[in-house]
């Protein structure tokens, strides 16, 4: 069977992670992706483990690329007519233009959607932003820091009441657009290949950490009042917290349906005497004295080691989890029993693992395991299929 989407040619215009991920699992899907680059490259693609802090002489940027895998890169200096005019015959031939350039710069450059699909209405023009095509804030540069973690309120929620607001780890709005970006993208493939007509596929940071967090926001949409923190020590539900090991690690409880789970919690913590405690008889007591149950339970695991816990646990049907280190969260054998992370062959680097594209199709097989491209590696080919003869080339590429 041929990849969903074999024939497709995407230009991705694009730098740092939410729309290049979105270019990367359209490759996966069969797409022929042209990664246009500056001249040096982006930053990302240099940030190699040791510029980020991590002692370790592995020579690529491996969150570049997980992000940019299966790409041809074109490497274009924009401010050069020539490069301009011969990028735009390159779109020419394309199906998708995905870019997350602000809007003045696009229109600067002669690449915003209202031109090139003016030029072209069956060409997807797919744009990622931080805040959205509209409002005072649609030429605001972001990173998911600031639209999809600050300004949603995530960060505000995602920390016990004394504590600072939480650092959010990198890409993790970014890798959430990018889902919506190829479903968006998806989708207008199919309403072109229907009705011969192209559209705009558009995708906010900001909106995302909406819809990331839609149990709390539509809450708080509907009743105009904050959700409640979390406070371990007094939680609404003390079978749905977090409590401390002996040996200093985590064990996270998630059984929401407590009063289903609370006899067989107790035969494994080995506290029978807790079902004939009336305060904790039931969901509702429990609620009103947990803070009393909270302790207990916090007591309870620090008599034992993670490792101790998880044997003791396990096998009763409660919903639990160890709070496991990344480290050792990427060996997890479940994960790898489910082809959670793939080898990739790099020329430079040799074999190394990546996470796998998050979503699995039978009769697709999307292995993950080409490399990024070398930088401005296919810039003479990509320009050459586009129609342009060697001087033509040589001029595009004369500023790199």
């Amino acid at each position: 069977m041929r990849a969903p989407l074999a024939g497709i040619r995407v230009v991705e215009i694009a730098s740092y992670v939410a729309a290049p991920a979105a270019g990367a699992l359209l490759a996966d899907l069969g797409a022929d992706v042209v990664k246009v680059e500056v001249a040096k490259g982006e930053v990302y693609r240099h940030s190699t483990p040791r510029v980020t802090g991590i002692r370790s002489e592995f020579p690529e940027a491996p969150h570049f690329q997980m992000d940019n895998r299966g790409k041809r890169s074109l490497t274009l200096d924009l401010t050069s007519a020539d490069a301009r005019a011969a990028l735009r015959r390159v779109i020419a031939r394309a199906d998708v233009v995905l870019t997350n350039m602000l809007p003045q710069r696009l229109e600067k450059y002669g690449l915003d959607a209202a031109r090139l699909r003016g030029e072209r209405p069956e060409l997807i023009f797919a744009s990622l932003s931080g805040y959205g095509p509209e409002g005072p804030d649609a030429e605001t540069p972001a990173f998911d820091y600031t639209a999809y973690w600050a300004r949603t309120g995530l960060m505000h929620q995602l920390h016990e009441p004394d504590a600072p607001p939480a650092f959010q780890r990198p890409g993790l709005g970014d890798h959430a657009a990018s889902l919506a970006l190829v479903s968006g993208i998806l989708a207008a493939l199919r309403t072109r290949d229907r009705d011969g007509v192209g559209q705009e596929v558009s995708v906010a940071l900001q909106h995302i950490g909406f819809y990331v967090q839609g149990n709390d926001a539509a809450m708080t949409l509907a009743t105009g009042q904050e959700p409640p923190r979390h406070d371990r020590r007094q939680p609404r539900n003390p079978l749905w917290n977090h409590y401390a090991t002996r040996d200093g690690r985590w064990v996270f409880l998630v059984m929401i349906e407590s009063d289903r789970y609370w006899p067989a919690l107790c035969r494994a913590l080995e506290r029978p005497e807790w079902l004939e405690d009336e305060r904790f008889a039931g969901a509702v007591p429990r609620y009103r004295n947990s803070a009393a149950l909270a302790e207990r339970l916090a007591a309870c695991f620090a008599e034992k080691t993670l490792a101790e816990w998880t044997a003791q646990l396990e096998g009763r049907g409660l919903i639990w989890a160890p709070v496991q280190t990344l480290e050792e969260a990427v060996r997890d054998p479940q994960a790898r029993a489910n082809g959670v992370f793939a080898v990739v062959s790099h020329p430079e680097a040799g074999e190394f693992e990546t996470v796998a594209p998050p979503v699995r199709l039978s009769a697709h097989p999307m292995p993950a395991n080409r490399p990024a491209p070398a930088l401005g590696a296919d810039a003479e080919a990509v320009l050459a299929e586009a129609g342009l003869g060697p001087d033509e080339i040589a001029a595009a590429l004369k500023s790199n």
